[in-house]
This record gives C-alpha cells, sequence and structure tokens, in this order.
C-alpha cells in the first residue's frame, strides 16, 4: 500500500480506502461488512468513510461495532462522516451550528471513537452563512472531536469562500474536498479545483472511481442479476448509468476493456490506476459488496507501474472528454 498526504496537511491516508455508502447496514451483512473491512485493513488500508446518512445512520452504526470487535490501535486507521442530511424535520439537516454538533455527537456514538480524524460538510448549504459553517467545524476541532474538516461536491468558489473567512478570523480551513472522480466524470476535479491544490494545499478523497461499477465492465452487455443495479431501491441508479444519455459511456467502456486486455490487465484495475496516477488524488475509495472484491481492488497499486504514457494516451483517445480551460 502507498500513504499519501491529504493536501498539505500532515495526515497520511492510504491510495485506496473503503468506503460504506450503499452497502454497510443495507445491501450486505454485518460479517460481511467485518469481512470486507478486516481485508482492507490487512492490505494496508488505513481510512475508512462513512456519513450521518448512509443506511439512514446505520452504516455508522455496523462500521463503529466493526470497529470496537477488532480493536485495532486508533493509530492505525483514520475514520471519516459527513454532515448534511440527518433526517426531514427543521433542524436535521443542512450545516447549521446545531446540526453540525449534534450529528457529529451521533456520529461519534455510532461508530464508537472519541473522535472523527475527518469530518466533510456532505454538500453546500444555500440556508445558512458559510462562516456559520466554518465557525462551528473549527470549534469542533478546538474540543477535540474533529482532527480535519472538508467538503464533499462544493464548487471551487464555495471552497475558497470558505477557506478565505477561517484565514481571515484565524480559524481552521477545510482541509480536504471530497468530489466525484472517473474516466467520464473529470472537470471539476481536474479544471474547477485545479488553483485550489496549490493555493489552498487541498486534499482529495475521490469517491465513485469505477462510476458506479460501469467502469468494471460488468453492464457492458447486461445487467448480472447478483449487481448493485438489480437490487431493490437502487433503480435511480440503474436509471443513471443505462439512460439514453449514458449510452455513449457504455460504448466507451467496451473499447477500455480492450485496452486493458491488450496491456494484461483488468479493466478494473486500470480504471482505479487511472484515478491513482493523478498527482491530486490523496485517496481513491473504493466499494465492495464483499471481501474478494476488496481483494481484488487493492491489486490496483500493482498496476499504476503499468499505466504508460501510450496507454494513458490510448485512454484519453478513447475517452474523448479531457477537459479544457475556458479560453484556452
Amino acid at each position: 500500500m502507498e500513504y499519501r498526504h491529504l493536501g498539505k496537511s500532515g495526515l497520511q491516508v492510504s491510495a485506496l480506502s473503503l468506503g460504506s455508502w450503499v452497502t454497510f447496514g443495507s445491501q450486505i451483512g454485518d460479517d460481511v461488512a467485518e469481512s470486507c473491512m478486516k481485508c482492507a485493513y490487512d492490505a494496508g488500508v488505513n481510512f475508512f468513510d462513512n456519513a450521518e446518512t448512509y443506511a439512514s445512520g446505520k452504516s455508522e452504526t455496523v462500521m463503529g461495532t466493526i470497529l470496537k470487535k477488532m480493536a485495532w490501535d486508533r493509530s492505525t486507521y483514520v475514520v471519516s462522516s459527513k454532515v448534511f442530511w440527518g433526517g426531514k424535520l427543521p433542524n436535521q439537516m443542512g450545516l447549521s451550528r446545531k446540526h453540525i454538533f449534534e450529528a457529529c455527537h451521533n456520529a461519534l456514538k455510532r461508530l464508537q471513537v472519541d473522535y472523527l480524524d475527518l469530518y466533510y460538510c456532505h454538500r453546500p448549504d444555500p440556508n445558512t452563512p458559510i462562516e456559520e459553517t466554518v465557525r462551528a467545524m473549527h470549534d469542533l476541532i478546538a474540543q477535540g472531536k474533529v482532527l480535519y474538516w472538508g467538503t464533499s461536491e462544493w464548487s471551487s468558489q464555495q471552497i475558497m469562500e470558505a477557506w478565505m473567512i477561517a484565514r481571515e478570523h484565524k480559524l481552521c480551513p477545510p482541509t480536504m474536498e471530497q468530489p466525484q472522480y472517473n474516466m467520464f466524470h473529470r472537470e471539476r476535479f481536474e479544471i474547477e479545483y485545479a488553483r485550489l491544490y496549490s493555493s489552498c494545499g487541498m486534499g482529495t478523497t475521490i469517491w465513485s472511481p469505477l462510476a458506479s461499477g460501469l467502469l468494471t465492465g460488468k453492464y457492458n452487455d447486461k445487467i448480472p442479476a447478483d449487481t448493485r443495479l438489480s437490487k431493490p431501491g437502487m433503480e435511480w441508479l440503474k436509471e443513471r448509468i443505462l439512460s439514453e444519455e449514458a449510452k455513449p459511456n457504455i460504448e466507451k467502456t467496451k473499447k477500455l476493456s480492450k485496452l486493458a486486455s491488450q496491456a494484461g490487465i483488468s479493466l478494473t484495475h486500470m480504471a482505479l490506476a487511472w484515478c491513482l496516477k493523478n498527482p491530486n488524488v490523496s485517496s481513491v475509495i473504493t466499494g465492495a459488496s464483499k471481501a474478494s472484491q476488496v481483494a481484488d481492488n487493492m491489486k490496483a497499486m500493482d498496476v499504476v507501474e503499468k499505466m504508460t504514457p501510450d496507454l494513458m494516451e490510448a485512454i484519453e483517445k478513447v475517452l474523448d472528454n479531457k477537459p479544457v480551460e475556458a479560453g484556452m
């Protein structure tokens, strides 16, 4: 396993990490979740990602039970949560000081830890002043309940505003952003956020590196019965991936599969390694519904060195979506 600094912070996170979205507390049993976490940890993964909204909090409860049972030294792992969607009543969602504090306390209880290493604002909140959110996050850090805070799917303008407010008032600024990033979803990460990596020292923990499974190639011909898209409640994801608008990506995936085969690697490993090749990626969050998938994903670390300039160029020709900054 390779370990990378989270932006310009001193914290080191594993280049590949494990997330619990749509799996823990919903799609898989607790015993399977445990085997996935143990497999990841044994492979060198030290970052486990979660959020208050995943399985309505049950995901954090499952992960917390596993962490307690495993009794791993607290210094050997990094655990995160995210705040925004906590419920439907007033003050149960958003980024008000009240909800941030209460959500943090609830996450600590569910995860059974004394502090969160990383705490994300899951989405921007247009109804709460950014300064209120920044001060609330700073206070949690001052209290020792959070070590680093960041954002997820915020615009570069919103992140910069939060960063400037923090600097002006001598508060803790956001350290990291958690955006979607993969071969088909690139512009925000590669263009919009570009100045933040150097000017703010922002780290990134990216999600959906396999485009919700599309970049494994398993949806090239049909939807297998044992995949995420076949599960009840996942109709929204099935519609998004298999929509008319997304069909060109399936055709590109078929061509990428051939490239991977010619290079002697799997498409899954190639897609993960492609993300790992970006120097602005701190950690690639992977997901899995069984331990064997975790073990297979970890093999992508061995493929990075096989991502030669010629292979990267061939991939770009197939994708034909390299973002270009406006005016260039």
